[in-house]
């Protein structure tokens, strides 16, 4: 397999992990915000961006949350029961829906020098505080239990784990507040096979 990946972006980062922690492999083809790769590999990405997986029949397979699903199929990141797995689906689109668009954007408007004219005051105070309150959602669903669904890791903690572990370095959020997510984050990293961003 072959994986066009961003090294900074943690939807490229999320694909990395899964990757890792089920020992799956892909050469890698790093496609970078300003680097002219990026621009000769468009015609490999099917949505202009990356992460794309590029399957051993050719097949080139789009969207961070949809190559966790497939590479999760037949490994313990993949919930057996039908409910779990209906759960594990719903933090990940409420991740792309509502929380890397807060999270993820804010850490990309402090970071990315392409991004900065964007990075009013006003801007980064609004999504702090909506960021806020979806941290706040995943701390009251972790305070009493270790993973998003079930009793185990599943591909809904990777997916949530790559903007999330990033947010206090990158996004400028204050994690203190949040027991039960540096708790979870602790978890996540504790992970045979894990692998840093």
């Amino acid at each position: 397999m072959i994986l066009y990946n961003m090294p900074s972006s943690g939807n490229s980062y999320k694909v990395r992990l899964l990757m890792a922690l089920t020992g799956q492999k892909a050469d890698l083809v790093d496609v970078e915000y300003g680097d002219p790769a990026l621009n000769a590999a468009k015609a490999a990405l099917p949505f202009g961006k990356a992460p794309v997986l590029v399957l051993v029949d050719g097949t080139h397979l789009a969207e961070s949350n949809a190559i966790l699903w497939h590479l999760a199929q037949g490994t313990a990141f993949w919930p057996s029961e039908t409910l779990a797995q209906a759960q594990a689906l719903s933090w990940m689109f409420w991740e792309q829906n509502q929380h890397e668009g807060v999270i993820a954007v804010r850490a990309a408007l402090r970071t990315y020098p392409h991004r900065a004219a964007q990075a009013t005051p006003e801007r980064l105070a609004a999504l702090l505080e909506q960021g806020n309150a979806l941290l706040q959602i995943m701390e009251d669903h972790l305070s009493n239990r270790d993973w998003l669904v079930g009793n185990a890791a599943s591909i809904a903690d990777i997916c949530l784990y790559a903007y999330t572990h990033s947010a206090e370095t990158r996004g400028g959020y204050d994690l203190t507040p949040y027991p039960a997510i540096r708790a979870w984050l602790d978890r996540v990293a504790a992970l045979p096979g894990y692998a840093s961003l």
